[in-house]
């Protein structure tokens, strides 16, 4: 495709390339309570894709621009796409010049990785759109630049994320397990600073199930849900009502939060537990039906 440049009259060709940046949820989620020297916490955490996804439109511009279609979402350096950009730049040694256009899938503030997805697609469509055939290794010294859970987002398959969540570890007898998802969002975000932040001086709220959950050789937890449901008791309130539904096998927070979500054995019983959620909590809760490790 070819493109008239209004204000000088050149004419330059145009390419654009589509992509799509997967959510995740977090399975299992355990930090130390001890912070590292960088402000950071050592966590493990066994992380998902799910099939909710932001879509990034790439074309080939004169400068680096980006628009998104959710109000509330930055469009300025602030944002992680745009941080994926300059810090592919520096290794590159030029500028990518490329115009944005991200349609956000995911909600915001969710705890279900959106930005960092985001940044990582960002990188490896700049690495194919460019030509520059970076190393998987080039691209995760990166995404590890950016933030601990872009990393996984490279290659999102169930991975253990150790360290502060930068080092990911594929594990491959979980390529082929999947499960029917339902998920919940309240309309408020919540901060990952804070979550970390109060973990060890928070209070545990009565009544509610903390404990590890099993579910197919696998161990659900979130350390996290402590601090977050002190402040945020609803959340907590979410959790256990998922786990009174018919159907539901495990329910959790993923990540810091707001998001909850609990596994099912059939879609339908994702379904119906959703149309309660809006009936019984709360008509204007985000929802999404789908699957965890959805399968080629």
């Amino acid at each position: 495709m070819r493109n008239i440049d209004g204000a000088g009259g050149i004419v330059y060709n145009v390419r654009m390339a589509t992509y799509t940046a997967p959510a995740k949820v977090n399975l299992s989620l355990r930090v130390s309570s001890k912070q590292r020297e960088d402000g950071y916490h050592n966590v493990d955490i066994l992380m998902a894709p799910i099939d909710l996804c932001d879509t990034l439109e790439f074309t080939n511009s004169r400068t680096t621009t980006l628009a998104c279609d959710m109000p509330g979402v930055p469009t300025d350096e602030s944002n992680l796409v745009f941080k994926a950009v300059r810090e592919f730049e520096k290794v590159y040694g030029r500028k990518a010049k490329q115009r944005i256009a991200l349609t956000k899938g995911i909600p915001h503030g969710a705890g279900l990785g959106g930005g960092s997805a985001d940044a990582a697609v960002t990188l490896k469509a700049l690495n194919e759109i460019l030509g520059t055939n970076y190393a998987p290794e080039e691209l995760q010294a990166m995404a590890a630049n950016l933030g601990s859970d872009v990393p996984f987002f490279l290659n999102p398959v169930v991975s253990r994320c150790t360290g502060r969540g930068e080092i990911v570890t594929p594990k491959p007898e979980l390529a082929g397990w999947s499960r029917p998802l339902v998920l919940l969002k309240p309309q408020f975000a919540v901060s990952t600073p804070y979550a970390y932040k109060n973990l060890t001086c928070s209070r545990r709220l009565k009544g509610i199930n903390y404990g590890t959950q099993q579910l197919d050789d696998i161990q659900f937890v979130n350390e996290l849900e402590r601090p977050v449901f002190s402040k945020f008791p609803v959340l907590a309130a979410m959790k256990t009502w998922l786990l009174e539904q018919e159907g539901a096998r495990v329910a959790l927070m993923s990540g810091s939060g707001s998001s909850v979500f609990a596994l099912t054995d059939t879609p339908e019983q994702a379904r119906a537990i959703a149309e309660r959620a809006r009936q019984e909590l709360d008509p204007t809760l985000f929802v999404h039906c789908g699957t965890v490790n959805p399968q080629p």
